[in-house]
């Protein structure tokens, strides 16, 4: 959900200490983009920023996660999800934000809506604030610049571990906050974007196709196979309108998966 971000693709030239650690690095990438690409996800929705790698514009794909594309069977379907979901032995999932993004009020106001509307739904998880107890696992809340956010996809059964907000948000209202930290809580646990088929449906301008090929974008049981514009937390871009709520459609696929 990065909203107005310039797309970088970062070679080693442009990387401190390009030795060793650089090559592995660069490795890695090539294998998780190479990964990506046989998954069915299109090569012009791939991009590396600052050594990482990730597809939709706000989902980081770790090298384990891009390899459990290729080792999950496809299924016959085509609310979208990801092959690799969150496992029923997480039932604690501990969400601890740093003292920088404490510090953003909205920021901050924001996260605890969002924890709440996973709660509320009775889920065979629940979210946790600031806890380092009996936690199955650990999502980090950081900052990052610019008006929007990143995450990734879960991996190993367990959410991704990190759930990036721009500080620009600060300056949106406290549900638009609610609204975006929800959707990239939603990336950890497995959610696709929406309209992945075509990000021009929430973000304007030209069809953009996130790629499908039955792996990777499965359609959850119950929701309906086309977005529209607010309808779903996790449409690919956000408006200055949100409510931070979920919809119907919305509450249909975390049940059903969760």
């Amino acid at each position: 959900m990065f909203k107005g971000a310039a797309v970088l693709v970062v070679g080693c030239g442009l990387m401190a200490g390009c030795g060793t650690d650089g090559q592995d690095l660069q490795s890695d990438n090539d294998e998780i983009v190479s990964n990506l690409i046989e998954a069915g996800f299109p090569a012009d929705d791939i991009m590396v920023v600052d050594g990482a790698v990730y597809t939709g514009r706000d989902a980081h794909v770790t090298l384990e996660a891009s390899r459990e594309m290729l080792q999950t069977p496809k299924e016959t379907q085509e609310q979208y999800r990801t092959t690799n979901l969150v496992s029923s032995t997480v039932t604690k999932i501990c969400v601890n934000p740093t003292s920088t993004f404490n510090s953003y009020s909205r920021l901050s106001q924001g996260l605890d809506l969002a924890i709440q509307n996973y709660n509320n739904l009775g889920l065979s998880f629940q979210l946790v604030r600031n806890s380092t107890s009996g936690c199955s696992a650990t999502i980090t809340a950081q900052t990052t610049s610019g008006a929007g956010g990143s995450s990734g996809f879960p991996s190993g059964g367990k959410p991704y571990g990190t759930i990036n907000i721009g500080t620009s948000l600060q300056s949106y209202s406290v549900d638009v906050n609610e609204h975006v930290i929800t959707h990239e809580i939603g990336h950890t646990i497995g959610f696709r974007h929406s309209d992945y088929y075509n990000r021009a449906i929430s973000c304007g301008g030209s069809a953009t196709n996130e790629g499908s090929a039955g792996v990777g974008a499965i359609l959850i049981s119950g929701t309906p196979s086309t977005a529209v514009v607010g309808g779903s937390v996790m449409n690919s871009c956000f408006r200055s309108t949100e409510t931070g709520e979920w919809t119907s459609s919305d509450i249909t696929a975390l049940n059903a998966l969760y």
